[in-house]
C-alpha cells in the first residue's frame, strides 16, 4: 500500500479529501446560482436555455460536469463514513457528559443535512437534468446559436408553479445554507488554515456565503411563483 492510499485511509485523510471536495462544491455553487439567477429575466427563458445549453455542450464545462458528479459521490460517501466512525468512536460516551459544545452538536448533525441534500440533488437531477440528458424536451430557437437547443425552461417555470414544490425547495435551501455554514470554516480548519487572528474572519466570510447561497437559490423559485 503506497503513502497516498495510507493517507487516504486514514482519519486525516479522509477529512482533508472530504474538505477538499467541499470546497470545489461550494466553488461550483456560486457558478451553479449566477446560471440559475438567468431565471428571473423577463425573457420567456431565452438567456436561461443559453447558460444550460453551453453548460452541457461546452467540452471543458463537460470534464468539469463529470468530475463534479464524482465528487459529489465522494464527498457525500465519505462523510457518511466519518460520522459512523465517530460515532462507533464515541460509543456510549456520549452519555457521560450531559452538556456538548454547540460545534459538535453541529458537526454530528453535518451527516443528516448532508443526507437531505444528496436526497435533494437526486430528485432535482432527475427533475430537470435527466430530462435533458435524454433529449425529451422541446426545441427552442435562441439568438446566441444558429440551431434550437432543448428548451429546460418549461419544466424548471411548471415546477415553481407548484406551491409544494417550491416550499420543498426552499426547505432544502434552508437545510443547505445550515450544511454550508458549518462546512465552510470547517474545511479550512481541516487543511491548517485555523489561526485565532483569522478563523473570526473565516467564520463571517462563511456565514455570509451560507446565507447568501441559500437566499440566492430561494429567492428564484420564491419570484417566479409569485410572479406566474
Amino acid at each position: 500500500m503506497s503513502w497516498f492510499t495510507k493517507f487516504l485511509s486514514s482519519s486525516i485523510g479522509q477529512k482533508v479529501l472530504m474538505s477538499l471536495t467541499g470546497i470545489f462544491l461550494m466553488l461550483f455553487l456560486v457558478v451553479h446560482l449566477l446560471g440559475n439567477l438567468q431565471l428571473l429575466k423577463d425573457d420567456g427563458g431565452e438567456a436561461f436555455n443559453t447558460y444550460a445549453f453551453f453548460m452541457t455542450h461546452n467540452p471543458l464545462i463537460k470534464v468539469i460536469s463529470y468530475s463534479l458528479y464524482a465528487f459529489i459521490l465522494i464527498h457525500a460517501f465519505q462523510g457518511i463514513a466519518l460520522w459512523r466512525k465517530n460515532r462507533a468512536a464515541r460509543g456510549n460516551t456520549r452519555y457521560a457528559v450531559s452538556h456538548t459544545r454547540s460545534s459538535e452538536r453541529a458537526s454530528r448533525n453535518m451527516a443528516w443535512l448532508g443526507i437531505v441534500i444528496f436526497i435533494f440533488l437526486m430528485l432535482h437531477l432527475w427533475q430537470f437534468w435527466l430530462q435533458m440528458k435524454m433529449g425529451v424536451l422541446p426545441p427552442v430557437e435562441v439568438p446566441a446559436y444558429d440551431h434550437p437547443v432543448q428548451n429546460l425552461y418549461i419544466p424548471v417555470a411548471e415546477a415553481y408553479q407548484n406551491i409544494f414544490y417550491v416550499l420543498f425547495y426552499v426547505i432544502c435551501m434552508v437545510v443547505v445554507g445550515l450544511h454550508l455554514w458549518h462546512g465552510f470554516w470547517s474545511a479550512f480548519q481541516t487543511l491548517g488554515l485555523d489561526h485565532r487572528r483569522y478563523t473570526p474572519l473565516i467564520k463571517l466570510v462563511g456565514m455570509v456565503y451560507s446565507i447568501g447561497m441559500a437566499v440566492g437559490f430561494a429567492i428564484i423559485p420564491i419570484w417566479m411563483y409569485l410572479a406566474g
